[in-house]
């Protein structure tokens, strides 16, 4: 049986902002964009900042260096701790709900929730799954779908065809219990990016960020977004 595709969710912050808040998040905390990587557009970025999304284009190179990155990490173990919430991705193009799902599931001591919202109750319902049991609870949730569905239609720009090839993909970090991880659906497990706190989370991550942009430095798809309190 094919896997469920979704339509691609657009890297805009008011899309996501709108999309979480749908699903019953509170807007005490929004989506913004994070318009360069030195430290006077980085001062702009209102704090605290809680996750950090980065849309990025998978490439040959991107790929070669993730097989590596994998088979290393396998031998070398990193002991990531049960409470890092992790969900695979097994729905194609729904990388951007993965990566909001990822961003909010990990921060649920800093943002609010409408009771019984459908964010909330699936957070809730998955928080003792494996990664696995997540990702097919997800493809069964009628209002993810349908809220990811509409907000896909919602962007600037057209959404692609439900077939049409995309190489974009979006990944979140987040810092639990000190630590910055990489969340990525379609890697295994999460990734450690060593230590970080919360006055210099938004730079650590930042830093990580500009290691997918070396790694391939012809390409300009990259768009960094951040979760933050108050509005943009």
């Amino acid at each position: 049986m094919d896997s469920p595709r979704w339509l691609p969710l657009e890297s805009n912050p008011e899309v996501m902002t709108k999309f979480v808040s749908c699903l019953g998040m509170k807007p005490s905390w929004q989506f913004g964009d994070v318009y360069g990587l030195d430290p006077e557009l980085l001062s702009m970025v209102p704090r605290p900042v809680c996750a950090v999304l980065l849309l990025f284009p998978v490439t040959e190179k991107y790929e070669a260096f993730k097989q590596e990155e994998e088979g290393r990490l396998k031998g070398q173990g990193q002991g990531v701790p049960p409470d890092v919430y992790f969900i695979k991705q097994t729905i194609g193009n729904a990388c951007g709900t993965i990566g909001l799902i990822h961003a909010v599931a990990n921060n649920q001591a800093h943002l609010q929730f409408e009771p019984n919202s459908p964010l909330k109750k699936f957070l809730e319902q998955t928080t003792k799954m494996t990664p696995e049991e997540r990702a097919a609870f997800l493809e069964k949730d009628e209002s993810i779908r349908v809220t990811h569905e509409s907000s896909a239609q919602e962007g600037q720009t057209e959404a692609p065809s439900l077939d049409e090839k995309v190489n974009l993909h979006f990944i979140a970090f987040v810092n639990v219990g000190g630590q910055l991880y990489e969340l990525d659906g379609r890697k295994p497990f999460p990734v450690v990016h060593g230590k970080t706190t919360e006055d210099t989370f938004l730079e650590d991550a930042v830093d990580v960020c500009k290691i997918f942009m070396a790694r391939d430095p012809q390409e300009v798809r990259f768009t960094i977004i951040a979760l933050s309190k108050d509005s943009f």
